[in-house]
């Protein structure tokens, strides 16, 4: 199964972006992460069918409402193994 890491930076941090992306994971039937990084990017990991994964991409190109997406660095690879049960907000701390 397809897989993309994406980090995403400019405005991306306290205009609701994790909440919005999580949402829109939800939608695609996506199952992975989002979280906020110590940068001030958010940086997120998701495992689905890539039509679904192009889609996610193509949003987080531009963000919810009050974001400005600046860039986004994508890494597409092969999920070694499902080892997501859903798409959440990840903290410090989640492994």
């Amino acid at each position: 199964m397809p897989q993309l890491h994406a980090i995403v930076t400019g405005r991306v941090q306290g205009v609701n972006f994790r909440i919005a992306a999580v949402g829109q994971a939800q939608r695609l039937g996506l199952k992975g992460w989002v979280r906020n990084n110590p940068d001030r990017s958010v940086e997120t990991l998701a495992v689905g069918a890539r039509e679904a994964l192009l889609k996610y991409m193509a949003w987080l190109r531009q963000g919810p409402p009050g974001a400005r997406v600046d860039n986004v660095a994508e890494t597409w690879s092969d999920a070694a193994a499902e080892r997501f049960d859903a798409f959440n907000i990840r903290y410090d701390g989640d492994d």
